[in-house]
């Protein structure tokens, strides 16, 4: 069922359990910023706050601004390499050894 921005911003917030202040902080964006892009018909999101959103709730930012795209296992995995891209080699390292022990225990 085809969504627009304003509707998978407030389902995925409600279902992360984030009110609009939470969601504000950990995006270093303004409540009120986030309330007009839940309740305006017409927005235009900064694509750098868009992206700060998207990275908090665990979505890419091409999902959000396709009206058509569903949440597959497609959009978990670009949103999670763009989370593991973004840490420090050690904390890379360690997950790389986690995925190796969990593929031993077969």
């Amino acid at each position: 069922m085809p969504a627009t921005l304003r509707d998978k911003l407030k389902k995925l917030r409600t279902e992360k359990g984030y009110s609009l202040d939470e969601l504000a902080k950990l995006s270093g964006s303004s409540k009120s910023y986030l309330w007009e892009l839940e309740n305006r018909e017409h927005s235009k999101p900064s694509a750098e706050k868009l992206s700060d959103i998207a990275r908090v709730l665990s979505v890419t930012t091409e999902y959000l601004l396709d009206d058509k795209a569903e949440f597959d296992d497609s959009q978990l995995k670009e949103a999670f390499f763009r989370k593991f891209n973004r840490l420090e080699d050690d904390e890379k390292n360690k997950i790389v050894q986690m995925i190796e022990l969990w593929g031993k225990k077969k």
